[in-house]
């Protein structure tokens, strides 16, 4: 009986940490940078809406998100969250890169303000969070999952909208935490730097 107690107790952080890395594997910054267009996308514009958002989401999402997997099968990333900060530079300066090449591309095709808008939020937030992560890390999970909450909740009723938000970025930053790979503030910091960068871009674009 004792020692089916303990391994009941060691049972528990084990299902714990693996409902939290689940929870970090699914919501993932790549994965909303990739599914934020579409969305974006389909509430505002339908098919029409979805061209644009396949195009915004294969630059600033499905390319990175290729990279680094390359990255990871090559050594150069010990993992696909990149959780060694020594490593996020090089990554950062591609991904802004490319994001800046989709703004200018949607600008120069005449794309949906709403569309621009979402490209901007997203180069907004790198540009907040990037440089932090050289000397803090800082969480990107929560800073991108926040950022696509407020954009939502531009383009949806906000109450509902905030209210599940809330809920999942409380559950992030607690797969973060759980996980070890972020402090309560680091995952706190990700969260106000995404939803402020995002909020003021909205504000300024779509007034």
């Amino acid at each position: 009986m004792a020692s089916t107690g303990r391994r009941n107790v060691q049972a528990g952080p084990q299902g714990e940490n693996r409902f939290a890395h689940g929870l970090t594997e699914i919501f993932a910054p790549a994965h909303f940078v990739i599914a934020l267009p579409f969305v974006v996308g389909a509430l505002t514009g339908g098919w029409y809406g979805l061209a644009w958002g396949a195009l915004a989401a294969s630059l600033c999402g499905g390319i990175p998100l290729a990279v680094i997997m390359a990255g990871v099968r090559s050594g150069r990333f010990g993992d696909k969250h990149i959780s060694d900060r020594a490593q996020r530079p090089w990554l950062i300066g591609v991904i802004v890169a490319l994001v800046v090449a989709a703004l200018a591309l949607l600008v120069v095709l005449g794309a949906p303000d709403v569309m621009i808008a979402c490209v901007a939020v997203m180069l907004a937030t790198l540009a907040v969070t990037g440089p932090i992560t050289f000397w803090w890390k800082i969480s990107f999970h929560t800073a991108v999952a926040t950022g696509s909450v407020v954009m939502l909740a531009r383009l949806l009723p906000p109450a509902p909208v905030y209210a599940a938000g809330a809920v999942l970025v409380g559950a992030i930053t607690w797969s973060r935490v759980t996980l070890k790979d972020h402090t309560p503030a680091q995952a706190a910091a990700g969260t106000l730097a995404g939803g402020t960068a995002t909020w003021l871009v909205l504000a300024t674009l779509l007034s």
